[in-house]
């Protein structure tokens, strides 16, 4: 059979195929219709032209039952085969958009991990118990690829994706950043400070395509100066470290666990305005989950105190 045939195949069996399975595991037409929900002479009618579309016999039909030829059982093991897997998927599928026990995939940056991100999942289980989440941490730029790809269905990031390209996003809260240096630097004792002061220090900063790389970047640029990156890394907590062990200094979220850290001081920058949008954003050009919308709506709901403890 060349592969022509094989596709007429396929659309002669496709559309009849769960009727051409409930007849075979009932072995009666009449019953076979009320499964179905169909009227017994449309699916005996159904199946001969499947029969005639395929060019073989599928079922024999002595007296009132109806048994499966060896063309039939051929076919109906195939399909066994065949069906499970699919409507294992299909349970999956149909399980991720149940409003009460659904899944959301949730994407955020890893400076939301640590506080924000705890507890507006702890605040939003709080009404929803039973609906679970699948949490992926990046970058903006890696969560905007993967929020377009499809791949999650919300991300909580800063600064805010641009719009177009069926984006849209919305404004959460605002988040203070910070010049973290080491305990015992010159300027630790320092409550407020223009970020131009520290034109000659070392900075430790995120990789670029970081959000927090362009805003240290911007910032930087905006005092009058280029930061001398000595280091470079994809992780907030990590960078605070370094400052600690007396490495350089960085710009990083004011955030309740950064700020309690003994090893580094957090000096507030009084130029320029040193503060990064952190929002939501999701797809409009697709429909999501009711799980999703739900999600979605709670987090506005934050807006202004997302990360504000």
């Amino acid at each position: 059979m060349n592969e022509s045939a094989v596709d007429d195949a396929l659309d002669a069996l496709v559309p009849r195929l769960r009727q051409f399975m409930v007849v075979a595991r009932e072995e009666h037409l009449t019953r076979a219709a009320d499964v179905l929900g169909v009227p017994q002479p449309t699916l005996s009618r159904s199946i001969a032209r499947l029969e005639a579309e395929l060019g073989v016999p599928l079922f024999t039909r002595p007296g009132r039952s109806i048994r499966l030829t060896r063309h039939g059982r051929f076919l109906y093991e195939s399909a066994e085969r065949a069906v499970a897997p699919l409507s294992a998927s299909l349970r999956a599928l149909i399980d991720e958009a149940d409003p009460a026990r659904g899944r959301v995939a949730l994407g955020f940056l890893h400076t939301l991990g640590g506080e924000a991100v705890p507890r507006l999942l702890r605040d939003f289980r709080a009404r929803h118990p039973h609906v679970r989440f699948a949490l992926v941490q990046g970058n903006g730029h890696t969560l905007a690829s993967k929020l377009r790809d499809g791949e999650i269905d919300l991300c909580l990031t800063a600064p805010l994706p641009p719009a177009g390209d069926g984006v849209t996003a919305r404004r959460l809260d605002e988040q203070r950043i910070d010049l973290f240096v080491p305990v015992g630097h010159p300027l630790s004792r320092r409550r407020g400070i223009r970020l131009a002061e520290a034109a000659e220090e070392d900075f430790i900063a995120m990789e670029p395509g970081y959000g927090l790389r362009a805003i240290t970047d911007d910032l930087c640029h905006a005092a009058g100066f280029d930061p001398r990156i000595a280091f470079e890394g994809e992780e907030a907590d990590t960078a605070r470290g370094l400052v600690g062990a007396g490495l350089g200094v960085s710009l990083l979220p004011a955030t309740a666990s950064s700020l309690a850290d003994p090893a580094v001081a957090a000096i507030r920058i009084t130029f320029p305005k040193a503060a990064r949008t952190v929002g939501i954003a999701w797809m409009t050009d697709r429909p999501v989950t009711p799980p999703t919308a739900a999600f979605r709506d709670f987090a506005l709901t934050y807006a202004g105190r997302l990360t504000r403890g």
